[in-house]
């Protein structure tokens, strides 16, 4: 496959990384904003909404579910750097390409084999919050994790794209996608 469409792909993933994780970052604001509201209604009113307290765990996981694609596509994950700091951008390319083969394409593809048959079970019964004033649609919460497997694999797929381009001797990766980018936990 030429190695110019390989890059195109890599770019479109990672824009629909980007687009999925700046929407989903609304959800942030969602959460803050409710959170508040369920504090003032419950120690100013004296009252609460069950549906609303739950509204707010299920932007919660859905916020983290649907931008760690777009935090893996800028280097934000949490990384224990300990011989990749003073490393090379290549072999830091190496390492990384290591981890995504070994370990990161592997977790997704796991991840999205086994939520599959837990969300079907969800939407085969169209799976409701367990309290009765809850959240109808705990099963499309639960699709979440099918996504966010997918997601994140494609994510993977394009920094392989990338980093075995740059060990090819090809382009720099671009400034939003770093080789080991930043979020290190030591270093």
């Amino acid at each position: 496959m030429d190695a110019s469409l390989l890059i195109r792909m890599a770019d479109r993933i990672d824009r629909v990384a980007a687009g999925v994780g700046r929407a989903a970052m609304w959800l942030a604001l969602f959460i803050v904003v409710v959170q508040f509201a369920v504090v003032l209604m419950r120690y100013v009113l004296g009252t609460g909404l069950v549906w609303l307290t739950e509204s707010i765990s299920y932007a919660h996981a859905a916020l983290f579910l649907l931008v760690a694609a777009w935090t893996l596509q800028t280097g934000g994950h949490v990384r224990v750097d300990i011989f990749y700091a003073q490393a090379s951008p290549r072999r830091k390319a190496m390492v990384d390409l290591a981890g995504a083969l070994l370990l990161l394409l592997p977790f997704g593809l796991t991840i999205f084999i086994l939520s599959l048959p837990y969300v079907a079970r969800s939407w085969a019964v169209l799976e409701r919050s367990r309290e009765a004033s809850g959240l109808p649609a705990v099963f499309v919460l639960k699709t979440l994790i099918p996504i966010f497997a997918l997601l994140l694999m494609t994510q993977g797929l394009s920094q392989v794209i990338r980093y075995c381009d740059l060990l090819r001797g090809g382009r720099p990766l671009p400034h939003s996608f770093p080789v080991g980018g930043g979020g290190s936990a030591s270093g």
